[in-house]
């Protein structure tokens, strides 16, 4: 039988589910901001070559999170459209809560959730697998970087619209190709170069990078970027 979950045992019980996780793990949230605990708990999954996937329709992590997250071989993430649910199993386990993997949420909200044992309750844990099966299916996986997921310099515009309105003009992490460096060196460089600059840990186009032509724009899919002239001088 299902058992009731409020705040702090959701939460509890969330840790559990991962640290107890043999063989898999499967964690679906529409925010996907990790907070010290979170990221222990998956490095030590990394570190025993447990398979994890992360289904996430939003990302509020920093550079630096990203490139912690880049580095473990064994977690996959996969974007999903549209995500709503908040599913979180390993293979004995089930939650299925109000809570996102979302440091505010752990923290300040007032959560519910049910707990599924599939030792209990076979039935229920298999469909509430099989569910977050069909997401995992009809995410696009991608390998979290600074090119994909990112607060500060998106990859790629996301509609035909942006491509059509920019077509002398590319983004970061194509200028930075273009140029032969990483996007997170480029997105550095323009920070000392004063084209960018850093306020409350997010990056903004300064006078400078709007004069040479530096572009501000937003994705529907992935949130913000930049566009530069092809022929940007730094």
């Amino acid at each position: 039988m299902a058992k009731f979950l409020n705040t702090s045992a959701t939460n509890y019980f969330l840790e559990e589910l991962i640290k107890e996780a043999k063989d898999r793990l499967i964690l679906i949230s529409p925010f996907l901001k990790l907070n010290d605990r979170m990221k222990e708990l998956l490095a030590d999954k990394n570190r025993l070559k447990i398979d994890v996937r992360i289904v996430y329709g939003k990302s509020e992590l920093q550079p630096e999170e990203i490139n912690w997250l880049k580095e473990l071989t064994y977690i996959r993430t996969s974007f999903c459209k549209n995500l709503h649910a908040k599913c979180y199993l390993n293979e004995e386990l089930c939650i299925i809560t109000s809570l996102n993997l979302y440091e505010f949420s752990q923290v300040n909200n007032n959560e519910m959730g049910v707990l599924i044992r599939r030792s209990d309750d076979a039935e229920l844990y298999k469909d509430a697998y099989e569910e977050a099966q069909r997401i995992i299916r009809i995410s696009e996986e991608v390998r979290i970087s600074l090119e994909r997921v990112t607060t500060e310099a998106e990859n790629k515009p996301d509609t035909k619209s942006e491509t059509e309105e920019s077509t002398d003009k590319l983004t970061s992490s194509k200028l930075a190709q273009k140029l032969g460096v990483k996007t997170n060196e480029l997105i550095e460089k323009l920070v000392a170069t004063d084209h960018l600059e850093i306020r409350d840990g997010k990056h903004y186009l300064t006078p400078k990078g709007k004069e040479v032509g530096g572009e501000f724009r937003m994705s529907p899919r992935f949130g913000p970027y930049f566009l530069w002239p092809e022929n940007l001088n730094l």
